[in-house]
């Protein structure tokens, strides 16, 4: 019901935008495609606007959420404070922690030593690692690790199924597969990752370990009024519960936009190693968003709209990043705060995530409908 009335509004406002065209006395034809175009654009930004705005109200969002269209910018908005004791506040600019956004940084990272030739997925993890050439783990598989289906949970521990037949997360799973990307690379992760960084164009991204700037948004839990402050961020993000590889990169709403231009623009990955990517090779029933399609650290909508996207969460850090490749439209939520005990954590992201799956439905249903291909009218 929601994408018919949406459709019905956009349906009017193109009209409109095309009789106004036609009332205008203009030397040459009118572009047809640029106009639908260039309105299907107005519209998102106008609903984007309201829509995610009301989600920033409800909840008084303290963190920034940014929308881009290929190269347009959609959606832009920061609130709140990345300290709230000095009272600084959240900008463009600010850096936070992305948790498990981090996995598919080293997921690609791992294809980028499959495509050097150093790795199969199909190897076993014993053969770069020590600790798994043991009868429990021996069977492990790269390709396990990087879908959540090796059975591992924590690294020493006994297997919760046999390799390869179910879906259990597992933080140590990335963990390891950093410790492969350092023994085939020959350096350390933080160095391979902050390689990758500079690929994709972003200025502004570092991990844990390595951070020594000043526009890092301090994690807390609570509200505005009653707040606590995480200790060490972000040093502790390389401490074993978390890890690097699987959750300790720091990142802004603008470096996460240039990489997922750079990923799914085909300027990181072969187009055949990008399918393996974003294959669907299990599936997982996650907490929050509900069920799922997994590949290569990466989750993928069941259903439609087609979108990438992966959450993550350190304590006092919830974060969203979301990739829709029809329309390629980009969607970062990324904040520094989270009220546990309400259980409002994600609340905000599930709502703008539906919000956007929303637009997306509708924008491409649209053009299906005008038979009008984006690519020709771009």
């Amino acid at each position: 019901m929601a994408n018919k009335t949406l459709s019905f509004f956009l349906l009017f406002f193109l009209f409109v935008g095309v009789l106004s065209c036609k009332n205008e006395v203009k030397p040459n034809p009118v572009d047809k495609k640029a106009i639908i175009d260039s309105t299907i654009t107005a519209f998102e930004k106008k609903l984007l606007e309201q829509q995610i705005d009301s989600v920033f109200k409800k909840y008084d969002f303290n963190g920034s959420v940014t929308v881009f269209k290929d190269s347009v910018e959609l959606y832009r908005k920061s609130n709140g404070y990345s300290d709230f004791n000095k009272k600084t506040k959240i900008d463009e600019n600010t850096i936070f922690a992305i948790g498990s956004v981090s996995k598919q940084f080293t997921a690609v990272l791992i294809l980028l030593q499959m495509e050097q030739g150093k790795l199969k997925p199909d190897d076993k993890v014993s053969t770069y690692i020590k600790e798994f050439q043991t009868k429990e783990y021996e069977n492990i598989t790269i390709h396990q690790l990087l879908n959540h289906t090796s059975g591992l949970n924590t690294l020493g521990g006994k297997l919760m199924f046999k390799s390869g037949s179910e879906f259990f997360y597992s933080n140590d799973g990335f963990n390891t597969l950093g410790k492969i990307v350092e023994k085939t690379s020959g350096k350390s992760y933080d160095e391979n990752v902050m390689e990758l960084f500079k690929k994709a164009g972003m200025d502004h991204s570092y991990t844990g370990t390595t951070f020594e700037g000043a526009d890092f948004a301090g994690a807390y839990i609570g509200n505005a009024k009653k707040f606590e402050k995480i200790q060490n961020m972000p040093k502790r993000l390389g401490n074993k519960e978390i890890g690097i590889p699987a959750g300790g990169i720091l990142s802004g709403i603008q470096d996460l936009y240039r990489w997922n231009h750079a990923l799914y623009g085909g300027k990181i990955l072969k187009p055949e190693t990008f399918q393996k990517f974003v294959s669907k090779s299990a599936e997982r029933r996650h907490p929050i968003f509900g069920k799922m399609g997994y590949g290569y650290g990466i989750m993928m909508n069941m259903g439609q709209p087609t979108a990438y996207f992966h959450s993550g969460y350190v304590k006092g850090s919830p974060s969203l990043n979301i990739y829709y490749p029809e329309e390629k439209t980009s969607v970062i939520i990324l904040s520094n705060i989270a009220d546990e005990e309400k259980g409002n954590a994600f609340k905000p992201y599930v709502e703008i995530k539906k919000i956007t799956d929303a637009v997306e439905n509708t924008v491409i249903s649209l053009r299906k409908d005008l038979k009008v291909d984006k690519k020709q009218s771009l």
